[in-house]
């Protein structure tokens, strides 16, 4: 990887995609900044380029949108003549009991959660392969290896980013090029906040141990300069996760205690 690489960072707007991008721009990188709107991506780079001293360049782009992230990956080539980091980050949730989750709502969060992802992965991939060099960083959730009451539809998505990730992780074998799955868990942003909800009884809130978006932005750096398969921001998530293989019946049990505590 090069000393100063560029970065593309889809979802940079806020949360954990801006303290992402500055702690690339902290670096040094060159950053390529994607996100719907234009106005916050460039007020993020008028600050990183005066704070850090880094070429930054903005490209409004909404994921689900294939074309958008084609121009996104043209733009960015064009003007600093590679990528060598993909951050696929743009995503959002979405809480409700299954029964409750409109079609149209589902649909939309897998279009962006899932497919944005897919759009990236192919409009950078041809790119990095030819140069036998490249990184990529899908940002998914604990509740990608793990579901819970309310959290179906988010869960599903992530779910389908992990398996996304593992597939790639093997097709990438000799390439070059090298992907890691980040794993956060609840993190402080706006993210609760913005989630549209379908089940008047449940209000998001954090669920386990909260993290910071710095903390996130931290571990998606490490893991470009040490790439590894996952990174899991919260160790007890991670034991969880290989408890809930060995033992399902008792994560079972424990999503089923959950849901009604949250009946009372």
């Amino acid at each position: 990887m090069p000393a100063q690489p560029v970065v593309v960072i889809t979802g940079a707007s806020a949360g954990i995609g801006r303290a992402t991008a500055t702690r690339f721009a902290r670096e040094g990188a060159t950053i390529v900044l994607a996100a719907r709107s234009r106005e916050r991506l460039e007020r993020l780079a008028e600050r990183l380029e005066h704070r850090f001293g880094v070429k930054v360049l903005v490209v409004a782009c909404d994921v689900r949108d294939r074309g958008q992230v084609e121009e996104l990956a043209e733009a960015a080539i064009s003007t600093f003549g590679r990528i060598d980091v993909l951050v696929n980050n743009a995503g959002y949730g979405l809480y409700g009991r299954i029964e409750d989750t409109p079609d149209e709502a589902f649909r939309d969060l897998l279009e962006t959660n899932v497919l944005g992802v897919h759009h990236a992965i192919r409009a950078v991939l041809p790119h990095m392969r030819r140069r036998a060099s490249g990184h990529i960083v899908n940002v998914g959730s604990v509740v990608g290896k793990r579901s819970w009451p309310y959290h179906g539809a988010y869960a599903a998505s992530k779910f389908a980013l992990t398996g996304l990730t593992q597939a790639l992780r093997g097709e990438l074998a000799g390439s070059g090029v090298s992907v890691t799955l980040v794993l956060p868990a609840s993190t402080d942003t706006e993210f609760f906040a913005n989630a549209p909800t379908y089940s008047s009884e449940y209000s998001p809130a954090p669920l386990g141990p909260v993290q910071t978006p710095g903390q996130v932005a931290r571990a998606i750096v490490h893991s470009v300069k040490r790439p590894a398969a996952e990174v899991h921001m919260q160790p007890l998530m991670r034991i969880a996760h290989v408890l809930g293989e060995v033992f399902p019946g008792l994560t079972a049990w424990a999503s089923e205690l959950h849901y009604r505590w949250l009946q009372r």
